[in-house]
C-alpha cells in the first residue's frame, strides 16, 4: 500500500484526525459521542458508513469513529488511523459479556491484556503467541481517572473471541483462567499498537454476564455507557498533559 490519503477505508486527509481516537464498535455511537461530549464538531469520514468526527473536548482536540464489529474491521480501521493519520493513541470504548462472579452488569473493565481465540497474530510469524496488552500510561491514566468517578472498576485480562454466539463450556474455560469478561476487538487494537509502535486501550461497559440472565435496557445501556465514554475522554486528556 502506498503512503497516499485518503486511505480506501477512510476518507479524510492529513491534520484532519487528532492524535488521541476514540473508538466505539458502532458507527452511530461515535456520531452521538461526537453530538454530545464535543465541542465544535467536524466530520471526517463517511465511508461505508463508519463515521469519524473530530472536536474538542474541554479544549483537547479528539476525534471518535467507530470501529465495526470484531477484529478483522477494527484490524483495518485502527491500523490505517496509526499508520496513515499519525494517530498515537486509541482507545476503544464497547460492551463485554461478564465472566466471573464479582463482575456484574454496569461495571466497568480496563483490560490490561487481551487473550484471544483469534488467529489474527498469524500474520507476524513470530513462531509462538504474542500476549496483546495495554499502554501503561494509557492504563495508569485510566485507573487514576476513576477514582474520580462513581463507577465500580476491575483491571485484568479480557478475551478478545471471533465468536458471539459460543457454547458455554467455551466460556467456562476463559473464567477458569480469571479472565473478567468477553468481547471481540481489543486483541487486534492491542497488536496493531505495538507493530506500529503506537499506544492502545480498551475500555467496556458490562452489559450482560454470560453465566446469568442479567442484561442492561436501552436506557441503562445508555447512562453505563456514557460513564464509559467520560473516562476515556478523561484519560486522553491526562495522557496528553
Amino acid at each position: 500500500m502506498s503512503d497516499s490519503i485518503p486511505t480506501p477505508h477512510i476518507n479524510a486527509n492529513k491534520g484532519d484526525i487528532a492524535e488521541s481516537v476514540l473508538m466505539p464498535g458502532d458507527p452511530l455511537r461515535a456520531k452521538f459521542i461526537a453530538e454530545n461530549y464535543l465541542e465544535n464538531v467536524s466530520c471526517f469520514n463517511k465511508v461505508r458508513g463508519m463515521l469519524g468526527f473530530t472536536g474538542t473536548y474541554k479544549g483537547k482536540r479528539v476525534s471518535v469513529m467507530g470501529s465495526g464489529m470484531g477484529m478483522p474491521s477494527i484490524g483495518i480501521y485502527s491500523y490505517e488511523l496509526y499508520n496513515f493519520y499519525d494517530v498515537k493513541n486509541i482507545i476503544r470504548v464497547g460492551s463485554a459479556g461478564a465472566l466471573q462472579d464479582n463482575v456484574n452488569v454496569r461495571d466497568v473493565v480496563i483490560a490490561m491484556g487481551a487473550c484471544t481465540d483469534s488467529n489474527y497474530g498469524f500474520q507476524y510469524e513470530l513462531g509462538g503467541l504474542f500476549a496483546p496488552i495495554a499502554n501503561y500510561n494509557l492504563l495508569s491514566n485510566a485507573v487514576e481517572a476513576t477514582k474520580a468517578m462513581p463507577i465500580n472498576t476491575h483491571v485484568g485480562n479480557i478475551c478478545s473471541s471471533d465468536g458471539f454466539y459460543t457454547d458455554k463450556k467455551f466460556a467456562q474455560k476463559w473464567h477458569d483462567m480469571g479472565v473478567l469478561a468477553v468481547e471481540m476487538e481489543a486483541a487486534a487494537l492491542y497488536m496493531n499498537a505495538a507493530r506500529s509502535r503506537k499506544n492502545a486501550l480498551c475500555i467496556l461497559t458490562i452489559s450482560d454476564h454470560i453465566f446469568r440472565r442479567e442484561s442492561l435496557s436501552s436506557d441503562e445501556r445508555e447512562k453505563g455507557f456514557g460513564n464509559m465514554v467520560t473516562l476515556g475522554l478523561e484519560t486522553i486528556l491526562k495522557s496528553e498533559n
